[in-house]
């Protein structure tokens, strides 16, 4: 009578589940008797406990009454729930393969150090044991702000008190911690051109935002005074897209700035560590630690997928930190965290990183000696510093005519103008050169399209 399939490990709730769908779908009648809970043991090879018990369970949930020496019956359930439909998920987009993608890319996977990092993982796992399962302050593990505050000492002259560093999951979570500790009702310029995420957190989180066009020196200082913002978001050391290092005259104008309007600067300094020549930038922190938030992530570094980066924050910005998150816990497990910290404070995260600046050398210099034979007339853009260049070609050409000729030839690229904000003239004729994700081997391959 009852041909069910109770080979599952819980019989009693298989059971429960399969006469509760005959009584919604109407195969059990209201009214209609079960049988006894004996014989329906015996018939599907089950002890009475399990029917006893999935009766019990249907009887709770008034699917079955039962009658003193009588039995169970089923009960007249007037509303039967919707046809439940499983929608066949649509199938993923193929991801487009390309002879090089100079839009997208984090270092390739070879580059990653994973047996050191499985050593370290091993070793914190052997050192830590239960105290990995406690709560992560909200700020961050005190072993890794300690770790980065050595760290940007050693690598960007900057001296910090680790108190002041909080850890967080990637730099756009970052952004919106920001912008609660200044305020939505502050007004926030960003570089235009520049990286869209940045716009896109403030405002998703309910700031007002204001487009400042970036010059040969960064963000402009002029623009930037007459916008009235009382937080500045710059990337002085190396701007993206243009690739535009901001000189000390202009840092200092736009500190001057912020702090008579008793604003910040939030000095976002997202691939110091990739300057391929000569010494790193000064930074803005060290010039005014007051009213600069320097924030940078090791997404570049490590991996994209490792979502870490870190904020130093002025003093009396960590005391509102404080208040609001102190309660909470870091969104960063602390697993990851003991592990860079003894990666940094070993020394492995240095090597590491000279690792990746001579092997993005060798990419750089591979690009570059195929650009001095390309015979479209051209410019290069390259201050030395970070993963990207630009490339200019003649006024003639359209930023559309060189996309197309460039996926031709299988490669894909972005134009200057569609990092724009706003739309801003004098940006047009120019692709980024977005290496970072770009192997040795496809640079030494890459056939460069004909634009006309």
């Amino acid at each position: 009578m009852f041909p069910y399939d109770l080979s599952g490990k819980n019989k009693y709730y298989t059971l429960y589940g399969r006469l509760r769908g005959d009584v919604l779908c109407g195969r059990l009648k209201a009214g209609e008797k079960l049988p006894s809970k004996r014989s329906l043991a015996a018939d599907l090879g089950v002890s009475v406990v399990t029917v006893q018990t999935a009766y019990d369970q249907l009887l709770a949930e008034g699917y079955i009454y039962s009658r003193p020496r009588s039995g169970y019956y089923v009960c007249a359930v007037d509303i039967q729930p919707a046809e439940v439909r499983h929608p066949v998920p649509p199938a993923e987009p193929a991801k487009p393969q390309y002879a090089a993608d100079f839009v997208h890319g984090s270092a390739p996977a070879e580059l990653f150090p994973f047996s050191s990092w499985a050593k370290l993982m091993r070793s914190v796992l052997s050192d830590c044991g239960e105290h990995l399962l406690e709560r992560v302050p909200s700020e961050g593990d005190g072993e890794l702000r300690s770790a980065v505050a050595s760290y940007l000492y050693r690598a960007r002259g900057i001296s910090v008190d680790p108190c002041y560093i909080v850890i967080g999951a990637g730099a756009e979570q970052l952004y919106g911690t920001i912008l609660q500790l200044v305020g939505r009702d502050k007004l926030y310029a960003v570089e235009n051109p520049g990286y869209r995420r940045i716009s896109e957190t403030y405002a998703l989180n309910g700031a007002r935002c204001v487009p400042v066009p970036v010059t040969e020196g960064g963000m402009d200082v002029e623009d930037a005074i007459a916008s009235g913002a009382d937080v500045l978001h710059i990337s002085p050391a190396h701007q993206f897209p243009t690739g535009a290092v901001m000189p000390a005259s202009a840092r200092v104008k736009l500190i001057n700035y912020v702090r008579e309007r008793g604003g910040y600067i939030v000095e976002d300094d997202y691939d110091s560590e990739f300057r391929l020549y000569g010494k790193p930038l000064q930074n803005m922190y060290a010039l005014c630690p007051e009213n600069v938030i320097y924030v940078n992530t090791f997404s570049k570094t490590l991996a994209a997928s490792m979502r870490m980066g870190y904020m130093v924050l002025p003093p009396q910005l960590y005391r509102r930190y404080a208040e609001l998150f102190g309660r909470t816990s870091s969104a960063v497990p602390l697993f990851e965290q003991k592990a860079l910290a003894r990666m940094i404070e070993g020394g492995g995260f240095e090597r590491h990183i000279n690792r990746l600046r001579n092997y993005y050398r060798g990419v750089r210099g591979a690009l570059m000696a195929k650009l001095e034979n390309y015979s479209v007339p051209h410019t290069v853009c390259d201050s030395g510093g970070g993963l990207h260049f630009t490339v200019r070609f003649p006024p003639a050409v359209s930023d559309e005519c060189i996309k197309r000729r460039a996926l031709a030839a299988g490669i894909n690229v972005r134009c200057l103008s569609d990092y724009l904000l706003t739309p801003l003239k004098g940006y047009g004729g120019a692709a980024v050169v977005n290496y970072s994700g770009i192997t040795l081997a496809a640079a030494n391959a890459l056939a460069l399209p004909e634009i006309n």
